[in-house]
């Protein structure tokens, strides 16, 4: 369909049941008018005579596994509902626009930029690069498109936007130029290709596959070319709870250091054992070594791989009782969880900065509010600033919502539902 078109079919509900079946019944008018104003602004800068479609991509919550998929670990995510979505048509250039809310225009020259830059800049057009060289390199059609997005997957918020504009890159290449026949899985491949290798950021695969596949998923990267992935039929609403985000306003910016920390400590301890990634090894010889580990990577890589190890036996733990629907043995994996990444992992703050701790501060909240109720709270995706999570009981939901509001800003606080699907084309 033409703009025009496209438009008209929205506003006069052909995609009302797809909207309420990714978004929710109560948000379907609100959708309508997001797509809807998505089509102007993409009618506005490209024309009105392309023929375009409507694309979303998940934000995501790590529910489970904090700093382990890029040590071969396992983790539990989830899509939720907030997404990236776009409004995309094919050219004949050559070259990919991408407009997105906010931002300057990317222009990528997909004959021309086909290999990393020598030293990676942290921009969006390395990410469009990137998964058309990942694309190519998977012998995978690519070419031209002009596309419009708009996000409330919010930079820095530690819900993934740069995965999900990385799987939204992929999603509009699978479906323009290879029939829509890209799996998701290898989709999320590619984006981590893409942020690894152009972006310059050394980030595991769980985001990218959070965002991509949907639902709550349970994830082996045991071979992570090849990642065991189990969908967890649960329904937290149903259960009595909403998932709540909260934003502390901390950015993401200028702490690529910080996250490559974690990863690069924890194989310098499987470096010293000869091996790649600490999947590779067991925690007792890891224990046993203390005293020459100590002496060659120092004791916060040592904390960080102890850290490793538990997480992946409390992952275990937690997706058994999501299988058997015991919330409680649930959320105390949660509260483990919350506390090895703050005293062990150390990524709730930077050492950067002391004396901006909001994430710390949120936590101590989380705690005073919930506190002895059945409940959950911990610090959210990679750290060190933007997010915390929380499984509250609906009851306490208004409560918590605005003594976070209160305390970090109107709005902070996201009452999340988790959708049941990843990438997509409306």
């Amino acid at each position: 369909m033409n703009t025009t078109e496209l438009k008209a079919a929205l506003l006069g509900g052909k995609f009302d049941e797809r909207f309420a079946y990714i978004y929710g019944t109560d948000a379907v008018e609100a959708q309508k008018a997001r797509y809807a104003a998505a089509v102007d602004s993409f009618a506005a800068i490209y024309g009105t005579d392309r023929d375009a479609a409507l694309y979303s991509v998940a934000g995501r919550s790590e529910l489970s596994g904090n700093h382990t998929d890029h040590n071969h670990g396992c983790v539990i995510a989830a899509s939720i509902n907030l997404d990236i979505i776009a409004v995309a048509a094919p050219n004949s250039e050559n070259i990919i626009r991408v407009k997105s809310e906010g931002f300057k225009e990317d222009v990528v020259d997909i004959n021309a930029f086909t290999s990393p830059r020598e030293v990676p800049e942290g921009h969006s057009d390395e990410l469009i690069a990137g998964m058309v060289a990942g694309f190519r390199k998977e012998g995978l059609a690519v070419g031209g498109f002009d596309a419009y997005t708009t996000s409330n997957v919010l930079k820095g918020s530690g819900i993934s936007s740069s995965a999900a504009f990385e799987d939204m890159i992929g999603n509009i290449l699978s479906h323009i130029y290879n029939d829509g026949k890209v799996d998701n899985v290898e989709i999320a491949k590619l984006s981590q290709y893409a942020e690894n290798a152009f972006f310059g950021k050394p980030c595991g695969l769980m985001d990218q596959v959070a965002c991509a596949v949907g639902g709550i998923v349970a994830i082996d990267f045991a071979d992570p070319k090849a990642p065991i992935i189990e969908k967890m039929d649960f329904d937290l609403t149903a259960a009595g709870y909403n998932l709540c985000i909260v934003n502390t306003g901390g950015n993401h910016a200028d702490l690529t250091d910080d996250y490559a920390s974690v990863p690069a400590e924890m194989k310098a301890v499987a470096a010293y054992f000869g091996k790649k990634v600490l999947r590779e090894l067991d925690e007792q010889t890891v224990i046993a070594a203390i005293p020459q580990l100590r002496e060659s990577v120092g004791d916060r890589a040592i904390l960080r791989a102890l850290h490793f190890f538990a997480e992946n036996r409390r992952v275990t733990a937690q997706k058994a009782a999501l299988q058997k629907g015991d919330i409680g043995a649930f959320f105390d994996g949660v509260i483990a969880s919350g506390r090895s990444s703050f005293c062990y992992l150390q990524n709730v703050y930077t050492s950067k900065n002391l004396t901006e701790q909001g994430l710390s501060l949120a936590l101590c909240l989380a705690d005073n509010l919930l506190a002895g109720k059945k409940a959950a709270w911990r610090v959210h995706g990679g750290g060190f600033a933007g997010t915390i999570q929380a499984f509250v009981p609906t009851a306490e939901v208004e409560n918590f919502r605005l003594t976070m509001d209160a305390a970090f800003g109107e709005g902070r606080c996201m009452v999340l539902r988790i959708r049941p699907v990843g990438a997509v084309k409306i």
